[in-house]
């Protein structure tokens, strides 16, 4: 499964490395709202939330939604700005229709909705949808999504004093902390990409990046088989020090190509015990069960999503996943009607070195 980026006819210049710190904001956002996605960032986590007032923590609870499991197309800038301002300027710039539509954005089935889908604020059954996904998502989502529709110029900027809040409360510090990483890593790739070209230059950014034979494609490893072109506006590539391990790709018809991706090194993993390991991989050694964790690696789903999402029966699912449970791979939690089943993926990262480790000791 790809993103494949046509790069074929890209103009010199086209293909960019560059800071952004709205994106670097958003990956922070994301650290928040799932620590578990982030182990190393746990330390800092904790602190900030213990430092927020509770208006602005409740604030960050009510709009989640545009960063915790998928991240709103226009957090990761095509253009990235020098400071977090500009960029939220950009953002004002955007229609309500795009933003809405790009803010609704889940996991669920497609995913990214076509370039030719009715916009939920003027169609009642793509408003419909909308608000259903939401509600799968739980009663925060719920809530934002139906005051997002309501009334999105209020939501708007209600988004983005809460962003600009972040800027004292946490951002510019953690900012501070991480710049020069990031100023670093784009003075390597922006090395490579001139003296060895765009090929020495993606190999640099994760051995899930490649470039095609042809050298017109960027493929991406990525949840679904999708396809996007850069066309003359070219592709963004954004260092992130809080993204690890995400590789978090826009890719959204009307969207310039973008791809934020990790410079962080992941932290020494716990040892574990044979047998654990061994029913791990007994575990894994299914198709399906594979693309389960692929898509519950983006965040909980109910079994019905997951059965919706891979055309399976539920029934089918629930069998998958009780084995991944039994691995201990998987955990579950009820909130109200929906159980949602969450990937542990600490234990699933280390699972190679874990291997390692528990032959050698």
């Amino acid at each position: 499964m790809t993103l494949r980026i046509d790069i074929g006819g890209l103009p010199s210049g086209g293909l960019r490395f560059a800071a952004s710190p709205l994106a670097e904001l958003t990956a922070m956002l994301h650290v928040l709202a799932e620590p578990g996605h982030h182990p190393q960032h746990a330390g800092w986590a904790a602190d900030v939330w213990a430092g927020l007032r509770p208006e602005q923590a409740e604030r960050l609870r009510e709009a989640e939604f545009l960063w915790r499991s998928s991240q709103a197309d226009f957090l990761i800038p095509a253009r990235p700005r020098p400071t977090l301002a500009e960029e939220l300027d950009d953002v004002d710039r955007i229609d309500d229709d795009r933003y809405v539509t790009a803010a609704l954005v889940t996991t669920c089935g497609s995913g990214r909705i076509p370039r030719a889908a009715p916009s939920p604020l003027r169609d009642a059954a793509a408003r419909e949808r909308a608000l259903d996904l939401a509600q799968a998502r739980g009663p925060r989502q719920e809530a934002f999504a139906e005051r997002l529709l309501a009334d999105p110029g209020a939501v708007r900027a209600r988004v983005r004093d809460t962003l600009e809040r972040c800027a004292e409360a946490f951002f510019d510090a953690a900012w501070a902390d991480v710049v020069v990483r990031i100023a670093t890593d784009l003075r390597l790739k922006n090395d490579l990409l001139r003296r060895q070209g765009i090929g020495a230059a993606l190999a640099s950014v994760s051995g899930a990046v490649t470039l095609a034979p042809d050298g017109d494609v960027i493929v991406v490893d990525k949840l679904q088989d999708k396809a996007t072109t850069a066309d003359a506006a070219g592709v963004t590539f954004i260092p992130s020090v809080f993204g690890r391990p995400h590789l978090v790709a826009v890719h959204a018809p009307g969207w310039q190509p973008v791809v934020q991706y990790p410079v962080a090194e992941p932290g020494p993993p716990e040892p574990v015990p044979l047998e654990t390991v061994t029913l791990r991989l007994e575990a894994l050694a299914h198709p399906v069960r594979l693309r389960l964790l692929r898509t519950l690696a983006r965040g909980p789903h109910t079994t019905g999503e997951l059965a919706h999402a891979w055309e399976l029966t539920p029934p089918e699912v629930s069998r998958h996943l009780a084995v991944l449970r039994r691995a201990g791979l998987l955990t579950t939690r009820r909130h109200g009607r929906y159980v949602r089943n969450t990937l542990d993926l600490p234990a699933l990262s280390a699972l190679g070195t874990d291997l390692l480790t528990a032959v050698l000791r």
